[in-house]
């Protein structure tokens, strides 16, 4: 079955809960208005379907190859990449000065989406090209900006991510990597790193490698890290390539799924040393490196939205044609399709709510951004940026244990041919489970909501949102009909839920640190689905005021059908969350380790 994006949604959720037009009176955005969303999402579809689908499949079964040092991509995928490159797709949300098509991430988000859809793997070369696409934006120096930026940008060279070694995981405290000042101001580096994505590969003529590492005599701890530029070939002068510098791929790993992205161990320095240049300033890393980590948290966040939707896709498709029992109230004389059965549409319509729930509140974030950096007025952008940086570790961490949850329901949905890897389904769910653990565990996004943004401000930015949630309660008050009433009292009984949870975190973190982290994976949980269902309530508003008029009431009526299932079967779980977050430590802190 291809992949088709759901467009419609898309824009639905950019215009309606994310306020386009609003974005479009942004200075900068002026030309990004719906018409322009709508032509990008039409042209990166055509993209998306025509050209990344058909290689999805064929990634997963002929997967990237490594031998002597050089990693080939699956057939088709350098090609592809060409194309992408060549179609501007790279460019979509950096700065026009760079080359870029300078479009909010309101809109780059849905392209975004679509490009995990038809191939994850193949999309995580641009994601990890656009994170250090922002860390040179926002440390490089001039030159390093000039040297680098618009090439990355036009999709002719690559940008990756390099933080893990084999000691030092998360805790990059660890980290041992070592860099070498020299006399000319560049420095030489040493050392091994580990699950590079995309380190090695045929794709493009330079890979410009962001290296986490420590200058001689630093700091012990975080506080000594620094960030460098260790591009795979030399830069001369005028921009053409050098020298092969001193990195190498020393293997690829063999993976559970995203199997055709080629995951590097890389050596640094085993000739003499790589030729680095330093970003910003040294021991500065960290704060650097944490601007390309939060760009593809989200990244990361829309992945799982994208994985989600695609199993829905192919879930719905099975059932349609998967023939098999008599409905169980006789509707129909003979064995019908399995989509006829209540609780296989349970399961689709699971699929749906949460799929559609994570988009909408991806798409809002999105829009938060860029008001953040885009509005004119000092305290706006603030209030927007503390709202998104509350944010990404929901559409991170949410998403992706949604997505586990979604792709699962899809193998379940084709019974016993679900586990047979022809029908396609069992890809979706392998592709899957990697997203709650690379760019941060799900415990770590857990970690960063509690003390980052939480406890740290004393719940302010939290409750701030609870009071947005509460004027949309009123208004499904005031809507008068059935379906919004019954979803203002699952929201509001989140709402209420999550003040509670809000109010122990910030009271009680430094008190009783061990029972709130107890509590810190399902207080994540609990804030995402009560932030989705926001969304999703704000959905159903939109959907009942178009109804009468839409020229599409199929979907509006589908809509808000989604909407309260998910008040009904999702939203509705958050009350228990509360329970185990509040007053259910002890459960897990009485129990010695010793036991375990």
């Amino acid at each position: 079955m291809s992949y088709r994006a759901p467009v419609k949604d898309m824009l639905f959720a950019i215009k309606e809960l994310a306020d386009i037009d609003a974005v479009a009176a942004l200075p900068g955005f002026e030309e990004a208005g719906y018409d322009t969303a709508t032509a990008v999402l039409e042209e990166a579809a055509k993209f998306c379907e025509g050209v990344l689908d058909p290689l999805n499949w064929e990634g997963d079964k002929n997967p990237s190859s490594w031998k002597d040092g050089v990693v080939t991509t699956t057939p088709g995928f350098k090609q592809a990449f060409a194309e992408f490159g060549a179609g501007g797709w790279q460019g979509l949300q950096h700065p026009v000065d760079f080359g870029g098509q300078g479009l909010p991430k309101t809109i780059g988000a849905a392209c975004i989406e679509m490009l995990n859809s038809a191939n994850m793997s193949f999309a995580l070369c641009p994601l990890l090209t656009d994170g250090a696409i922002e860390a040179l934006l926002t440390a490089g120096s001039p030159e390093q900006q000039q040297t680098y930026i618009p090439k990355m940008v036009s999709g002719q060279w690559t940008g990756t991510m390099n933080l893990t070694e084999p000691q030092a995981g998360s805790d990059l405290a660890a980290v041992r990597t070592r860099a070498e000042p020299q006399p000319d101001g560049t420095y030489k580096i040493f050392g091994t790193k580990i699950f590079i994505t995309y380190g090695e590969h045929d794709m493009a003529e330079n890979i410009v490698h962001l290296v986490l590492a420590r200058v001689s005599g630093a700091p012990e701890g975080v506080k000594g890290i620094s960030l460098f530029v260790v591009p795979k070939f030399l830069v001369k002068a005028d921009g053409s390539l050098g020298a092969r510098n001193d990195v190498h791929c020393v293997s690829i790993e063999h993976k559970l799924g995203i199997k055709a992205s080629p995951t590097a161990v890389l050596q640094f320095g085993d000739q003499g040393g790589a030729t680095g240049t330093l970003v910003g300033q040294e021991n500065q890393g960290l704060a650097y490196m944490f601007v390309m980590m939060n760009a593809a948290r989200y990244a990361v966040g829309m992945q799982g939205v994208a994985v989600a939707e695609r199993a829905y896709q192919k879930a719905v498709a099975f059932a349609r044609d998967r023939v098999q029992s008599r409905p169980v109230d006789g509707s129909l004389p003979k064995a019908a399709p399995i989509i006829h059965h209540p609780d296989v549409k349970r399961m689709l319509m699971t699929m749906r709510a949460y799929t559609e729930g994570c988009r909408a509140m991806a798409t809002v974030a999105a829009a938060a951004y860029d008001a953040a950096h885009a509005h004119p007025d000092v305290e706006t952008r603030k209030q927007n940026q503390a709202f998104y940086e509350y944010m990404v570790p929901l559409v991170k961490g949410y998403s992706t244990e949604m997505s586990l949850e979604v792709t699962s329901l899809g193998v379940q949905v084709h019974g016993g041919m679900g586990f047979i890897e022809e029908t396609g389904a069992a890809q979706y769910y392998r592709d899957a489970r990697i997203l709650p653990i690379y760019e941060g565990t799900t415990a770590i996004q857990a970690n960063d909501l509690v003390g980052r943004k939480t406890a740290r401000d004393g719940g302010a930015v939290a409750r701030a949102i609870a009071g947005q949630i509460e004027a949309t309660e009123a208004e499904l008050q005031r809507s008068g009909s059935d379906v919004a009433k019954i979803m203002q009292r699952s929201l509001k009984a989140a709402r209420q839920a999550f003040v509670d949870v809000v109010d122990f975190v910030a009271g009680q973190t430094k008190a009783q640190p061990n029972e709130v982290f107890a509590g810190s994976v399902p207080y994540l949980m609990l804030a995402g689905n009560m932030v989705a269902g926001w969304q999703m309530a704000r959905a159903l508003l939109a959907a009942e005021k178009h109804l009468a008029a839409s020229t599409d009431p199929q979907f509006m009526r589908a809509k808000i059908a989604t909407a309260r299932f998910y008040g009904d079967h999702i939203l509705s779980k958050v009350p228990g969350i509360r329970h185990s977050i509040v007053e259910g430590a002890a459960g897990l802190t009485s129990m010695p380790v010793e036991s375990l």
